[in-house]
């Protein structure tokens, strides 16, 4: 099994900022190796400062246009759902996404947690979705199955997804927040040190903030959707991106992991203005929710991307009555699909690996 430190050519790491990036310097013990994908939103004239010392390319909205011509409609505008142009991009076969007020979290111990390798830790280990093993994930140091696991079930399948959590201010939407604007996951009580396979069949909130990803097993899938300037939602982008790829793994056999690593998360954002970001999608997750737990792909679908053609389709066909949007969604889907083929042909059709974005040594 390859090492941590042997993927430094086979990760990239992708960051959607509107500001300097100095929350790096923090991570750069872990970090500096990589190479980084930074997606500047907002306005493409500011400036983003980027600590000396890493390799990066910095794309902005003009990058975005310039790159997709009218396929650019489908990238989100001031939302970080613009990450999702980085794993467009990338010619890696592993992604890594965080947002830039997240820093380095310490362990009970006080030890610093390196969350590049226990994602990529779990992402180079099998995943068990079909049988659920009470001592969480059995390929973890010092864990094996338990008694009563199927020997037929123990050598798992790929992992696609590796989700991790956050100390300090809680993922929580406006309405909890709210109610509860002082809750902070500090103590090492709530530090939970266990990795667990999210059972197939099972959906679940997926965050962006501190997220990896094999681009080659489920990349397609992982669209963030249409959010921020011009839509009537925010702050769904990522569990959007979540349901679909979570259904799109259970059809392919694929896995998907929770729990390590920890970041920091260090900035609570405003309830008020998440609220107005996000009351349709309460309202709304009522119907996605049931759509997923519900939608059967057909057994033709052997690729993410056919898989993803039938989900629009169906996003347009069974959402669609509850608004306008999903019709515009499900558009969208299609064309981030026509994207993604045309930046990702066949290896003897690659396109450049640096498509025209701005890189820096």
């Amino acid at each position: 099994m390859a090492l941590v430190a042997d993927l430094k050519d086979e990760l990239d790491i992708v960051i959607p900022t509107i500001r300097n990036l100095d929350f790096l310097d923090q991570w750069r013990p872990f970090f500096q190796p990589y190479h980084l994908i930074i997606v500047q939103d907002g306005d493409p004239s500011n400036a983003i400062r980027v600590p000396n010392g890493f390799d990066y390319e910095l794309y902005n909205r003009d990058h975005v246009n310039k790159v997709l011509g009218p396929k650019a409609s489908c990238i989100s505008f001031k939302d970080s759902a613009c990450r999702c142009f980085g794993f467009l991009v990338s010619k890696k076969k592993y992604i890594f996404t965080i947002d830039d007020d997240c820093f380095v979290a310490k362990d009970p111990s006080g030890k610093e947690i390196n969350a590049l390798a226990q994602h990529i830790r779990n992402l180079l280990k099998p995943s068990t979705p079909l049988f659920f093993n009470t001592l969480y994930d059995p390929f973890a140091e010092g864990a094996d199955f338990v008694r009563g696991y199927p020997f037929s079930l123990r050598e798992g399948v790929p992992t696609a997804i590796s989700h991790g959590l956050w100390l300090n201010i809680p993922d929580y939407d406006a309405p909890t927040q709210l109610v509860k604007p002082r809750e902070r996951n500090t103590s090492s009580s709530r530090y939970v040190d266990a990795v667990m396979t999210i059972p197939k069949g099972t959906l679940f909130p997926m965050c962006g903030m501190n997220l990896a990803f094999d681009r080659e097993l489920i990349g397609p899938a992982m669209y963030f959707g249409l959010m921020g300037d011009g839509q009537p939602i925010g702050r769904y982008d990522d569990m959007w991106a979540g349901w679909c790829a979570k259904v799109i793994c259970d059809h392919l056999g694929l896995g998907v992991k929770t729990g390590l690593p920890y970041i920091w998360h260090s900035k609570a954002s405003n309830p008020f203005v998440n609220l107005k970001k996000e009351y349709k999608g309460i309202y709304w997750q009522e119907d996605m929710i049931p759509f997923f737990q519900s939608i059967i792909l057909p057994k033709e679908c052997k690729t993410v991307q056919q898989c993803y053609i039938v989900l629009a389709k169906s996003v347009k066909e069974k959402l669609g009555p509850v608004d306008p949007y999903f019709q515009k969604l499900g558009d969208a889907m299609v064309t981030w699909i026509e994207a993604w083929n045309e930046l990702n042909p066949p290896p003897q059709t690659a396109a450049p690996a640096h498509p025209n974005g701005v890189k820096k040594n």
